[in-house]
């Protein structure tokens, strides 16, 4: 996957450790938005969650922002629906999350074969 590095990875496997262990993709690294206390209609980042696994999640959305043109336009496209930069890279985190939760499901199915093409990929 793209923006997945070495480090980002083991962070990932660490924290998902077998299939089954979460209930759903929200509860995976905690990026479900919660609600902002107040008078306005805002969410928040959920403080909650292994937080080592929300880094991981932050750094490969830094990375994919910056080096993958269809995640550009999708903080583009959400930033013209009217949310903030912040809001746009939250909603950004929520749908990476939610790839690496699927990807992580599957692991009862045979693994792919890497090849020497696949490696300037993951980096």
């Amino acid at each position: 996957m793209q923006g997945v590095g070495p480090i980002s990875a083991a962070q990932i496997l660490i924290s998902w450790s077998h299939t089954g262990r979460f209930r759903s993709e929200a509860a995976f690294a905690g990026v479900a938005p919660i609600p902002a206390s107040g008078l306005t209609n805002r969410h928040r980042i959920n403080r909650g969650g292994d937080r080592q696994l929300n880094r991981a999640l932050h750094t490969i959305t830094l990375i994919r922002i910056r080096l993958d043109p269809t995640t550009r336009a999708y903080v583009a496209r959400r930033i013209s629906e009217g949310k903030t930069a912040r809001d746009a890279q939250r909603c950004l985190k929520r749908a990476i999350c939610r790839q690496l939760f699927k990807l992580l499901e599957r692991g009862d199915q045979p693994a792919q074969r890497i090849t020497a093409e696949d490696l300037p990929q993951a980096a």
